[in-house]
């Protein structure tokens, strides 16, 4: 009979359910695509039914895969967008509000008034974050306080917190287990990553009970059993983890100074820094990485708010390109390399800025300039943020040889080879492009015993096509030279 490992991969804009096999080949996948919400500027949110509607019917969609195929599922993993927020009625096990999106910006008055109140230095002790609305607590505390149910389920002690896998857990088990991992529970700005414990201090400081918060286990850990009347009999869940270590785990990352980007809505690098927590210099975030037989794994990370994203805005709302590999074409024939700069700065910047009342901006633009110069700005300036974060690390003391990449924007050559030309470094894209699903799958293996180690997962990434850089030296300064005044005028 064949052997198969399941994992749920809930990320911004879609839920995926992917069925591999032991090798950590892809045998087969359900996707639906998640709707977003955008109710005021710098609002952004899901439906948490649709989240948990759409993750059934995926699964249940991989799970008849694998009766057709006559195998056997020996466990699921999940990983998901992380700091988006749900809070929900444990009675009745609705929301009582819709998810808050990680790019929501609507908490950045509430953190600027906690930064001029010097809270900003201990919540990065602490927790290795910066004071930003991106993270969980400031959403809780907006939930609790705008929500008008919220108080009087508060007092009843029916409310419960969860990122994206907690509510996924708790639903799949049918309430038996309100729990997260320690890489989500790191995204939280309440949870103490040098301690491995929520913090006392910054629940007073936010003014979050304790009690609505999960448990926090290990990244490769017991996380009980689908219940049957969901999935048909009870599938284990034995690994649970952030997209964004997950694709640290899908891309074999394990030793120190390796380094990943991956590339979907958003575009996030991230970089193992072992059982050593490195403070940056340079607004770049302390994270966990990993947490297995309880030993933690720390790493740095920097984020783009926006990668993909920008190219969804020229396709659904600009409507000059029907299908996103369009940008791939038009990138390729558009001959002159145009002074025209696109700074996506939809919901403020991200690392190593951390701006987030920037806007965003196109310049440079004449009367040559057309739809394609605006297309391949659009992909450039996704690989000029990139640098930003490189060369930001390279200033912590973190000098990566090479990087590698996953997610949907890496199925475009032109883009990988720009990448490498502007970073001036090697490009590895993987066999395997869903990466972030394929550490969830690996992890929950190794949770099960299915594997004994991390280097035995390593030997699961394998590797499809390089990109070595070409570009000319001067031809790279002037186009990062024009980048940087083009980030200037957004701040202006």
């Amino acid at each position: 009979m064949k052997k198969f490992i399941v994992s749920i991969d809930q990320g911004t804009t879609s839920t995926r359910s992917i069925l591999f096999d032991l090798s950590g080949k892809q045998i087969f996948f359900s996707q639906l695509e998640i709707k977003q919400f955008f109710p005021k500027n710098g609002w952004v949110e899901h439906n948490p039914e649709e989240i948990w509607k759409k993750t059934k019917k995926t699964l249940k969609a991989v799970i008849l895969k694998s009766k057709k195929l006559k195998g056997e599922i020996l466990t699921i993993g999940i990983t998901n967008q992380r700091e988006t927020t749900l809070i929900w009625d444990k009675k009745t096990g609705k929301c009582i509000y819709n998810a808050i999106v990680w790019q929501d910006r609507r908490t950045y008055n509430y953190c600027s008034s906690l930064k001029k109140k010097g809270f900003e230095k201990i919540v990065k002790s602490k927790t290795g974050l910066l004071l930003d609305p991106y993270f969980s607590s400031t959403k809780i505390k907006w939930i609790i306080n705008n929500i008008s149910s919220a108080k009087r389920l508060l007092k009843k002690n029916r409310l419960l917190f969860g990122t994206v896998d907690t509510f996924l857990i708790w639903k799949l088990t049918k309430k038996k287990l309100h729990a997260t991992d320690a890489t989500n529970a790191s995204r939280t700005m309440l949870y103490n990553i040098k301690k491995n414990k929520w913090d006392k201090e910054l629940l007073k400081i936010f003014k979050i009970p304790i009690k609505i918060l999960p448990k926090v286990k290990n990244s490769a850990d017991d996380f009980s059993y689908t219940d049957k009347s969901i999935t048909g009999k009870p599938y284990s869940i034995r690994g649970v983890i952030g997209d964004q270590q997950a694709a640290i785990i899908g891309q074999g990352c394990f030793s120190e100074g390796s380094v990943k980007f991956t590339y979907g809505t958003g575009a996030f690098v991230m970089i193992n820094t072992g059982s050593k927590l490195i403070t940056s210099r340079n607004k770049l975030l302390s994270t966990i990485c990993y947490k297995i037989n309880n030993k933690t794994i720390y790493a740095i990370e920097g984020s783009i708010f926006v990668a993909g994203a920008s190219i969804q805005w020229l396709r659904d709302r600009l409507k000059i390109i029907m299908h996103a590999k369009q940008s791939e074409n038009i990138s390729k024939n558009v001959k002159i390399n145009s002074d025209v700069y696109f700074v996506p700065a939809f919901t403020g910047l991200g690392a190593p800025h951390w701006i987030p009342e920037a806007r965003g901006i196109i310049s440079g633009l004449t009367r040559d300039t057309g739809q394609n110069e605006i297309v391949r700005a659009a992909l450039q300036s996704v690989v000029y943020q990139s640098t930003d974060l490189l060369n930001a690390m390279k200033d912590d003391g973190i000098a990566p040889s090479l990087i590698k990449v996953d997610g949907g924007m890496t199925q475009n050559n032109w883009f990988n080879q720009f990448l490498a030309d502007v970073s001036s470094l090697k490009v590895l894209k993987p066999k395997t492009q869903e990466t972030t699903a394929l550490g969830a799958a690996l992890i929950a293996a190794l949770g099960a015993g299915i594997f004994k180690s991390l280097s035995q997962i390593a030997k699961k990434n394998r590797i499809s096509k390089q990109f070595t850089p070409k570009m000319n030296k001067k031809i790279r300064l002037k186009l990062l030279n024009g980048w940087s005044q083009a980030i200037r005028k957004t701040i202006i």
